[in-house]
């Protein structure tokens, strides 16, 4: 981690998060829903999340995470994986606590010679001057 913003920050993270979406630009892909895979980095400032009283209302609660991944996955049919992914990742940023996240979507299923299709971003919010 070499970005100066990132340094005095906790790493939140859920590997392998699976719902089941409709995307896909193909008429196969349209047929079903299909399953997703997410792995999902937020940061967030340590003198903000560090823990005072064991509480989970003083940190990023990991049900935040799935929840907002739920609720964009359960909209209605996306065409495409960057679509997808930079709307999560737009959700996640909106939290007040989260500086910085990185999204990857993948498709596990698509094809037979591959593990997985897909898509990563990472976004910081601007600094404050």
């Amino acid at each position: 981690m070499t970005d100066p913003l990132l340094a005095d920050c906790r790493r939140i993270f859920l590997r392998s998060l699976s719902r089941r979406v409709r995307i896909g630009i193909h008429d196969f892909e349209r047929a079903a829903a299909q399953r997703i895979l997410f792995d999902i980095d937020l940061y967030v400032p340590l003198i903000q999340t560090t823990p005072q009283r064991d509480r989970i209302d003083e940190v990023v609660d990991y049900d935040f995470v799935r929840n907002e991944v739920s609720r964009i996955t359960e909209r209605g049919h996306i065409d495409l994986q960057e679509t997808l992914c930079d709307a999560v990742l737009a959700a996640l940023l909106a939290h007040p606590l989260v500086v910085a996240a990185r999204v990857s979507t993948r498709k596990p299923d698509v094809y037979d010679d591959c593990d997985a299709v897909g898509v990563e971003a990472f976004k910081a919010k601007p600094r404050n001057p």
